[in-house]
Formats: structure tokens, C-alpha cells, sequence
């Protein structure tokens, strides 16, 4: 059975002014990810706004990656919902596409006890008939618990964890738990500061914003960790720490789509407007995102958009 595996963006979804997506940005930027070496996507993601989005924008998400695709490399599309039958219908979506497996998050706003986060994720494994990826997000949902991990690892169609926790504290905990059931799901973190000490300690890989934006970082990291050659991947590790801490300086995710703007993508308004006194913010923040960009970029033979000039 599929196991995810590797490198994978977390999609940030463009969007035009009417707020509905905007296909052509969508679809280049699939491409870019494909060409920069990553090994899948993981699109309707939290940093993509697919909580915001309605049902039938993210099926039309999941339609359009998965064409533009065609087959090249693996799709896990989220399927972010308050109640396990609406993420179980996304999952029913992604799986008539033939994404090999979908990202389900915990229930969100209401705050359900343990043994209710477990019953939501049961839910989605016996009415989304598709493998699945369990999504660890404490920023955002209630954090999965360990022993609930343990148990959920069993079960045939759950094939992975992301862990966005940012915790080793944590994500040891759940490696641990899940080699007690006896089990071996891929594991992945969901915090590009993270990816080297997870891969040291056994992670699969990573599900991240940043490999999206930045992939030369995020793959070259992996590669050279799997080639043996800790200095460069140290190096490469420790260089983009600055550049996350900045696109975190702005309401999430405007930073993070400022920064694949910087790449030459038109990604469009946030679903969620920014108030009158974050323009000023904004602004330092493109700012210091083009300094520490530029000559990163340039060790790879590329460069910033930069469209005023």
C-alpha cells in the first residue's frame, strides 16, 4: 500500500479577486513543483486556505492539481472539515481521482475530547475509502494524542503522520508509540526547522510550506542527508530559519504566499482580509523577504521577481 515518502509542498492555493481560484496561477505552480524535484503534493492544505474554501472549490483544488499532474507524481489532498462526513465525501473526491491517499485534520472550533478526535478520524477511514495521512496541527486544532495515534496506526488504511507540532518531544512520542503497535507509517514533519533532526531520528520526509516556495533548500536538504553529507545538510538547514520567522512576522499565511510572490507567482487577496494596519507590516516584511531571498536564489542560478523594477 501507498506510503508517502519524501519531499511534498504544502500548496498555497493563488487566487483572483473574486476570491475563487485562480486555475492558470494554480496549475504553474504544479508545475514548478514538479520541476524542482519534489516528490508530491499535498494541495487544500492549511497554508492553501482550505478551510476557507467551500466544498466545491476544494474538489475543483484537487481536479485541477491532479490534471495538471497527469500522473508524475503522487497527490495527498486535504480534506479539511468540521464533521468527518463532509471530509469523508472529500475523501471519496480525491480517491475517484486517484490521489493514492488524503491528509485529514482534526475536527476544528469546537474542541472534542480525545475519544471524539479518534472517532473522526475512524469515520474518514470507513466512509472516505482512501488511504490516510493523520495531521497533527496543536497551531490550529486539538493536538492528537499519543496513545490515539498508537491505536489508529493499526488500522490498515491509515498510512502516514504529518506532525506539525514543531515538538522532537513529540514527534519521538509518536514514532515511539507507533513502533509499540507494531506498526510502521511513514511519519513526516510539518515544520521545515525540523526536517533534518526528523530524518536523523527516522522520519519518511516532510510536509511543509516551505518546500513550495523554496525547494532547492527543502530538497537539497534531503538529498544531501540521504548521501550522507551532514555539513550541507546542516548548513542548508540553519539557512532558511531567518526566512520562515519572517513569513511567520505577518498573519498566516500572507507571509508564506508573499514569499512564492517573490518566485513570480500571482497569488491574489487572502481569503481572509488583512486589517488597515497591517499594510505597514506587509510592506517590511516584502522588504526583508527580498534581502534574505536574493542571494539565496542566487546560489542557485536564479532570481527574485522583483516587478518594480
Amino acid at each position: 500500500m501507498f506510503r508517502p515518502e519524501g519531499i511534498y509542498p504544502a500548496l498555497l492555493t493563488p487566487f483572483d479577486e473574486d476570491h475563487r481560484i485562480n486555475e492558470t496561477e494554480l496549475r504553474r505552480i504544479v508545475e514548478f513543483c514538479i520541476q524542482k524535484g519534489l516528490d508530491g503534493l499535498f494541495p487544500v492544505s492549511s497554508v492553501g486556505e482550505g478551510l476557507h474554501m467551500s466544498f466545491e472549490e476544494k474538489c475543483r483544488c484537487m481536479d485541477i492539481v491532479m490534471d495538471q499532474v497527469a500522473g508524475r507524481i503522487p497527490v495527498t489532498p486535504g480534506v479539511v472539515a468540521s464533521t468527518p462526513d463532509e471530509s469523508a465525501r472529500l475523501a471519496r473526491h480525491a480517491g475517484s481521482l486517484g490521489c493514492p491517499a488524503v491528509v485529514g485534520t482534526p475536527p476544528y472550533y469546537f474542541k472534542p475530547g480525545v475519544a471524539m478526535v479518534e472517532r473522526f478520524f475512524e469515520t474518514i477511514v470507513e466512509k472516505g475509502d482512501v488511504p490516510l495521512i493523520l495531521y497533527n496541527i496543536p497551531l490550529f486544532t486539538q493536538p492528537l494524542d499519543y496513545d490515539m495515534v498508537k491505536r489508529l496506526s493499526r488500522y490498515e488504511y491509515v498510512v502516514g503522520m504529518k506532525d506539525s507540532s514543531g515538538s522532537m518531544v513529540d514527534f519521538l512520542h509518536f514514532m515511539d508509540k507507533i513502533a509499540i503497535a507494531g506498526e510502521d507509517i511513514s511519519l513526516l514533519t510539518g515544520r521545515e526547522e525540523t526536517l533534518l533532526p526528523c530524518l536523523v531520528m527516522g522520519a519518511k520526509g516532510s510536509m511543509t510550506a516551505m518546500a513550495g516556495i523554496f525547494p532547492e533548500i527543502m530538497v537539497g536538504i534531503y538529498d544531501a542527508w540521504k548521501r550522507g553529507d551532514m555539513d550541507e545538510a546542516r548548513t542548508l538547514q540553519k539557512s532558511m530559519l531567518v526566512l520562515v520567522r519572517t513569513m511567520f512576522a505577518v498573519p498566516f499565511p500572507v507571509g508564506f504566499k508573499l514569499g512564492l510572490e517573490l518566485r513570480g507567482f500571482n497569488m491574489g487577496p487572502p481569503l481572509m482580509p488583512l486589517a488597515h494596519g497591517d499594510a505597514y507590516q506587509l510592506s517590511v516584511v516584502r522588504s526583508r523577504l527580498q534581502m534574505l531571498m536574493r542571494p539565496l536564489l542566487e546560489n542557485y542560478g536564479e532570481k527574485l521577481f522583483e516587478p518594480n523594477v
